[in-house]
């Protein structure tokens, strides 16, 4: 998956579609055909072919049919992967927000709901996993300032929705690396603040989520740049991919030194701080709230 910036990301893929292009290329490779040849099989470009397998594109399911006979499938697998694809193509639930959800920020919403560990760096805000209603509208107001009322309402909505991957009965991992600044950040004033931080207290009693705070005593570290998410998958045919995001856009990593970096910085960071330590410094800044 390459940088994508606004504008770039328009389809964004589902998880089973992602699996699926990589299948086809496995398939294409095993029985020795060139995207060339493969090409030649459907009369388009091997452009065609390899957005097909990267899963930049839809699996049209001629396409796909007409693939897997040039590779020497037998019917019943064919007929198995034409079933897969059908659901790949199906858009996920949230294609019913595309009027507010940013282009690039689309494919972010499709790995988090496939993905079954989350690692995430957020040095300026409460990650959106775990933002309380009122402090997502204010973070939400202030990110899209020119927006309606209605549209800010739909954008908290989405955010609160992407939450319930955590609630499931197999909810992912969520693994938090939060700058202690993000508690000195006053979003929507003291209440407001109060019900965040009470919010981050009882997610860090969860046995699927580690919240780690890094104080301002650390100092400088290896992390302090922009944001960041570690998406890692169940399904082995998935590589990692990394999310990080400028004040214009985006970009998904999934090069294996890029990927490794971020990884890295992730575990660095966590061992600024301690399990108690971030605890107390929540309930230290709970009380100046008060």
């Amino acid at each position: 998956m390459s940088d994508a910036r606004p504008g770039s990301v328009t389809n964004a893929p589902t998880v089973l579609r992602m699996i699926l292009g990589r299948r086809l290329q496995e398939l294409r490779l095993s029985a020795g055909v060139s995207l060339e040849g493969a090409a030649k099989a459907l009369r388009v470009q091997p452009l065609t072919i390899r957005r097909l397998e990267k899963a930049e594109v839809g699996l049209k399911i001629l396409y796909v049919e007409k693939l897997l006979e040039t590779y020497g499938s037998e019917r019943q697998e064919i007929d198995e992967f034409i079933e897969m694809a059908e659901r790949a193509n199906t858009p996920g639930w949230w294609h019913r927000y595309r009027d507010v959800l940013p282009s690039w920020f689309t494919a972010y919403v499709s790995l988090e709901t496939g993905a079954k560990t989350l690692r995430t760096y957020e040095p300026h805000y409460v990650t959106g996993q775990l933002q309380t209603h009122a402090y997502a509208r204010e973070v939400l107001r202030a990110g899209f300032p020119y927006g309606t009322d209605e549209e800010l309402e739909r954008r908290v909505d989405l955010r609160l929705r992407r939450q319930t991957l955590l609630t499931k009965p197999d909810p992912p991992t969520l693994w938090v690396v939060m700058e202690e600044a993000v508690l000195h950040r006053a979003v929507g004033g003291p209440e407001v603040m109060r019900e965040q931080i009470d919010r981050l207290l009882e997610a860090s009693e969860l046995p699927h989520i580690t919240l780690d705070i890094v104080p301002f005593s650390a100092g400088a570290h290896v992390g302090a740049f922009a944001p960041f998410t570690h998406f890692r998958f169940a399904e082995p045919e998935l590589p990692d991919i990394v999310y990080t995001e400028i004040c214009s856009g985006s970009m998904y990593l999934d090069q294996r030194a890029e990927v490794a970096t971020h990884l890295e910085a992730h575990n660095r960071m966590s061992l600024l701080t301690s399990r108690a330590e971030s605890r107390a410094l929540l309930n230290h800044r709970r009380k100046e709230y008060t």
